[in-house]
């Protein structure tokens, strides 16, 4: 049995409560389950999340996201969503955004969101686990799962609890990211996981004013970084200083793009 098939087999016995009681878990159909990692922090994997979710719902598709970076949340900031969870006593109700994308975060359980979470790794990884059980997300075709970066705890969870049926790994161009791609890729060849696909994001920017395509942080690496992790490589993504003015004021909905139209290809 496959890290996939074990984490199905624990969905579904935690859905097997009393008949006559309702569950979140029992509600749930959800089709594909994508988790986006990176080795390290700093590379805009939140944002690809975001980005991502937004492209699938543009092409007709129910998308949750679940923000499983417990400690440094910054998915509802990017949608605009501030909205409390509703407690409908069986399980919590996921806030939505503007355009109908089902949010779970810690930070729309906090007083404020700018509280830190002071977790140890199993606090950490309980809450991660009632996310997954204990909020009805009801019908989705995905459901995305933003990741801390790293390969430690949080990750691991979600690798051992959840149905995954596939990591997106995100990365930048400086040569000390490729080794935490390769770090990242190995976890979950090891959890018997596929791997879609790597990207690379803050790969360049063009100038305002002449036009010019800049790789301030280096020749991109992309490509060549996931052809050594045997990896499908997705693409590049630039920096765009309008799309960070658009995720400061919670309005990443409204992004456009050449470089992010194409993004639900990755996972359909």
């Amino acid at each position: 049995m496959n890290q996939k098939e074990v984490n199905k087999k624990n969905t579904e016995q935690a859905a097997k409560k009393d008949p006559q009681e309702p569950s979140a878990a029992g509600l749930n159909r959800i089709k594909k389950v994508i988790a986006v990692m990176s080795g390290k922090g700093g590379v805009g994997k939140s944002t690809v999340t975001g980005l991502l979710a937004v492209s699938l719902k543009r092409q007709g598709y129910s998308v949750g996201i679940m923000d499983a970076d417990i400690t440094g949340p910054s998915i509802p900031r990017m949608f605009g969503v501030n909205k409390r969870p509703e407690n409908i006593g069986f399980g919590l109700m996921p806030a939505e955004s503007s355009t109908g994308i089902r949010i779970m975060s810690l930070n729309l359980l906090l007083e404020n969101e700018d509280d830190p979470v002071i977790w140890r790794g199993p606090l950490i990884g309980n809450a991660i686990q009632q996310f997954w059980n204990d909020v009805v997300w009801g019908d989705l075709d995905y459901l995305l799962v933003d990741l801390p970066p790293g390969t430690s705890d949080a990750p691991l969870t979600v690798m051992q609890s959840l149905p995954l049926d596939g990591i997106i790994v995100v990365s930048s161009p400086q040569e000390l990211v490729g080794m935490v791609v390769k770090k990242a890729v190995k976890m979950a060849n090891m959890m018997n996981l596929s791997v879609i696909g790597l990207v690379e994001n803050y790969s360049y920017t063009i100038c305002p004013k002449c036009g010019e395509k800049m790789e301030i942080f280096g020749k991109s690496r992309g490509e060549e970084g996931a052809k050594e992790a045997k990896v499908p490589y997705l693409g590049s993504l630039p920096i765009d200083h309008k799309l960070a003015k658009f995720c400061d004021e919670g309005r990443i909905e409204e992004y456009e793009s050449s470089e992010t139209k194409g993004m639900n290809s990755w996972v359909n």
